[in-house]
């Protein structure tokens, strides 16, 4: 297990911003330098423990889906290399884990897709009978699979806020009606293609959120991340049962603990325990060995 990166500190190019998990370098124009810490939030906060190696994770399983979805749509990565960019020195401090991208303007939003009942849709339906809004069939089970998957966007916060669902109509206020419509139907087809793919590899795809940006032309991009432990929630097929939430591949694991010791969702967050620490490692290799094998 690598020294946990919490911070990139490269001198070569400005920093632009600090997200949740990623590093934002301005490079020119047209491109930029992001790299993914081993920060990881929950309840939209940063928690104050790395997880070892996760951003290389999270980059690497980014990348595999990227070409993966790009006959879907195009994504923000660039043909540029690194080492083009990068000192030798500062370049192994991020090796693994950086990607030079377009300079996109990002939507507003976050494209949710759920394909099955879980979290805070499962939270939902048992007080309306929907989610987000949308009706769903009466008896349905915790984690039953949707008959069939449905778009929730959720307006996108800054660090430290919480997200807030959104329904289509505040979508439309948002982004414009077309490109609301084209963001819900490629985030559904990337779900179905991504979903079909995993189930193959023993993963089910529970729901998964997609980010989305435009070039100058109003062309649309995906980009930051995809499909990965961070922004999915990953079940085992094996271990798949309806009426109770499966063991997962992804954060979940961090949200149950934080939960389980009644903490308050506010700013500070407490430390994770190594043992914590050690086991969602585990989980975001095993997804990552899962779905690329």
């Amino acid at each position: 297990m690598t020294t946990p990166l919490l911070h990139s500190q490269l001198k070569t190019w400005p920093l632009l911003h600090r997200g949740k998990v990623r590093d934002i370098y301005a490079i020119d124009q047209e491109s930029m330098l992001i790299v993914a810490t081993d920060r990881i939030s929950a309840f939209d906060v940063i928690l104050p423990t790395p997880i070892p190696n996760k951003g290389v994770i999270l980059t690497t399983l980014s990348n595999f889906w990227f070409q993966f979805t790009r006959p879907l749509v195009p994504n923000h990565l660039t043909e540029l290399k690194l080492e083009n960019y990068l000192p030798e020195e500062e370049l192994q401090t991020v090796a693994g884990r950086a990607v030079l991208v377009r300079k996109l303007q990002p939507l507003p939003i976050e494209a949710i897709v759920r394909g099955y009942l879980a979290g805070t849709g499962w939270k939902d339906y048992q007080r309306t009978g929907m989610v987000c809004g949308i009706f769903l069939p009466a008896g349905l089970s915790l984690a039953e699979k949707l008959p069939t998957p449905i778009y929730t966007p959720s307006s996108k916060a800054a660090v430290g806020k919480h997200d807030e669902n959104i329904d289509f109509a505040q979508t439309v206020n948002l982004i414009g009606k077309e490109l609301a419509e084209q963001v819900s139907q490629v985030s559904l087809d990337i779900y179905t293609h991504a979903r079909d793919y995993a189930l193959t590899r023993g993963i089910l795809i529970a729901d998964t959120k997609f980010e989305f940006g435009i070039d100058a032309t109003g062309q649309l991009f995906l980009i930051d991340e995809v499909l990965t432990p961070d922004s999915s929630r990953f079940w085992p097929l094996d271990q798949y049962q309806v009426g109770s939430n499966p063991p997962s591949f992804d954060k979940q694991f961090v949200r149950d603990y934080l939960e389980s010791i009644a903490w308050n969702k506010q700013p500070p967050a407490p430390a994770l325990p190594p043992v914590i620490v050690e086991k969602t490692v585990a989980k975001y290799w095993e997804a990552q060995e899962r779905l690329m094998r």
